[in-house]
């Protein structure tokens, strides 16, 4: 094996080293990330390619559909994925939020079965948050990660076991622009997934878990194949036995849906089953179809989960993990208490209650919320009604979804103006606190993500672009969006502190919303704003 001086020749990092952050940034560590990146970034840049390719078919009027090149992976009912893992047996309520320190102590003392630590939608990638970030989950991995905030101390709780931790890295798409590899900016899926495997891949599993992760906004299994050739080069080169490492997959994207058994089947001895990654679905069916107007849908508020092309999505979901004898979780419960009212308060509550309710009698194996004081509604009812680990003997052999069903459109609902400023509101919102390097935003007590202002910005960009008309008969073109969002942004500022970022927000956002020019994501739009490259440091110097 070649040396770690020789591997590490070609490698900078180009953001500041704290002292705290340098048993992250080891010699060996960054060695192992270098051959990651040297060994898998090709392929992951060709797989980027592809999807330009496969948008471009879509831009002309093309349709997914089951690949006929698969057929026989999908009726095949002999393979399986992975059995489930420790500390993955029962998931029924999954926390998810930032890496920060407050929200890794309030998360891991949640009495929820798993938390899922967020590099990705939650978490804005400044050069900090995510090296901070892994010196989180490495003193958390190790029960060192308590502190103190002036009177008030944060420590983990020892009268009971505590959640089983998994990590979401970046996806394919995104860059770490701080660390370059031969003159390459790394990438963040193997930045993240990197780091974290190798300082806690040992730990984990001898404290009874496994390095576990959620791996997001796949296009398909061809990427998922790819995860699975990380997982096996990072067990091999440390020494851990193959399948040690489990993968839950995240479907968020139209595409992948057309795809889950072939997913599984690429990660089948890693599987830990899919998640109903919900918000980003809705982006994604947008984002992909939105030069067609078939598929232009009403207000955010109307798109739910019971029309017809997301109650399909959960259905072959469900049925396809069950086949497979893998986890198929529920999507996000988003609400936040609103403790200043307590008719508005129980009614949010009372719509947690049904979305779970919903869930579990599907088949449902588990469900996520966002907020600790959501678990307890979450747990009641996947208590009541899943008295088992989990529902994996519910097959859903009732159920036959075909590509009409995926892509039903017809979504009853209206476009209004009122709809049309809470997407400006979220946009605006959420882009100005990530450009604070802030990734999760408490907006009218909902917990919005990057998911939720992709939807906001794509929904605008779509009604634009094919001028529809709102319920109050107003044609949706571009002077009009472009006048409601500078009243929107004016409106937003004034109510802000000073020194706040919606002036540039607002510009970003004008971008985005004429039908014009679309950015992939809105992450990779603003990532420079958020970058601190100062002069590279050789890594074998830190």
């Amino acid at each position: 094996m070649a040396s770690n001086e020789s591997i590490l020749q070609g490698v900078h990092v180009l953001g500041p080293v704290s002292e705290s952050q340098k048993k992250i940034l080891t010699p060996e560590a960054l060695a192992f990330l270098a051959l990651l990146q040297r060994s898998f970034n090709s392929t992951r840049k060709a797989l980027l390619e592809r999807r330009k390719i496969r948008q471009a078919e879509l831009d002309k009027g093309a349709l997914p559909d089951f690949l006929p090149e698969t057929k026989h992976i999908r009726e095949n009912p002999t393979w399986k994925g992975a059995p489930p893992a420790p500390g993955l047996v029962d998931r029924r309520v999954e926390i998810t939020g930032p890496t920060d320190r407050k929200m890794v102590v309030n998360a891991l003392n949640a009495d929820v079965w798993t938390y899922m630590a967020d590099f990705e939608d939650s978490s804005a990638p400044t050069w900090d948050n995510m090296v901070n970030g892994q010196v989180n989950l490495y003193d958390a991995n190790r029960r060192q990660v308590d502190f103190k905030i002036g009177n008030k101390e944060y420590k983990l709780r020892t009268d009971k076991k505590l959640p089983t931790l998994i990590v979401r890295p970046r996806g394919w798409h995104l860059e770490e622009k701080h660390v370059t590899v031969d003159g390459e900016p790394m990438s963040g899926s193997l930045f993240d997934f990197g780091l974290y495997f190798f300082h806690n891949a040992f730990e984990t599993v001898k404290r009874g878990f496994g390095p576990y992760f959620y791996l997001p906004k796949m296009e398909s299994h061809l990427e998922a194949r790819l995860w699975n050739d990380v997982f096996n080069l990072a067990q091999d080169y440390i020494g851990m036995p193959r399948g040690t490492i489990r993968g839950t997959v995240l479907i968020e994207t139209i595409l992948a849906a057309f795809e889950m058994d072939e997913i599984i089947y690429e990660l089948r001895d890693h599987s830990s089953g899919l998640n109903c990654g919900r918000w980003d679905y809705i982006f994604s069916v947008i984002k992909k179809f939105r030069q067609n107007s078939n598929f232009v849908l009403p207000d955010r508020s109307a798109v739910t989960m019971t029309v017809p092309f997301m109650d399909a999505y959960v259905k072959l979901l469900i049925q396809t993990c069950h086949k497979r004898g893998v986890h198929a979780m529920g999507g996000m419960a988003a609400q936040i208490p609103i403790k200043d009212d307590p008719a508005a308060n129980e009614k949010a509550m009372e719509g947690v209650r049904a979305d779970k309710l919903r869930e579990v009698r599907a088949g449902h194996d588990g469900t996520w919320v966002a907020h600790p004081a959501l678990a307890s509604i979450a747990v009641d009812i996947f208590n009541k009604h899943m008295p088992t680990p989990n529902q994996l003997f519910v097959r859903r052999e009732d159920v036959t979804i075909g590509q009409n069903d995926l892509l039903n459109m017809n979504v009853p609902g209206q476009i209004t103006e009122a709809g049309i400023r809470k997407n400006l509101n979220i946009g605006l919102g959420y882009m100005e606190a990530w450009i604070r390097g802030v990734g999760c935003v408490p907006i009218n007590y909902l917990m919005e993500d990057a998911a939720t202002a992709e939807v906001s910005r794509s929904q605008l960009w779509q009604w634009v672009r094919h001028g529809v008309t709102t319920a109050e008969g107003k044609r949706v073109d571009k002077a009009y969006a472009l006048k409601l969002l500078k009243e929107q942004a004016q409106e937003l500022s004034q109510n802000a502190p000073k020194g706040n970022k919606f002036g540039l927000a607002s510009q970003y956002f004008a971008g985005q919303v004429t039908g014009e020019d679309y950015a992939d994501f809105l992450t990779s739009l603003l990532y420079n704003e958020i970058t601190s490259q100062g002069s590279p440091k050789a890594a074998s110097k830190l």
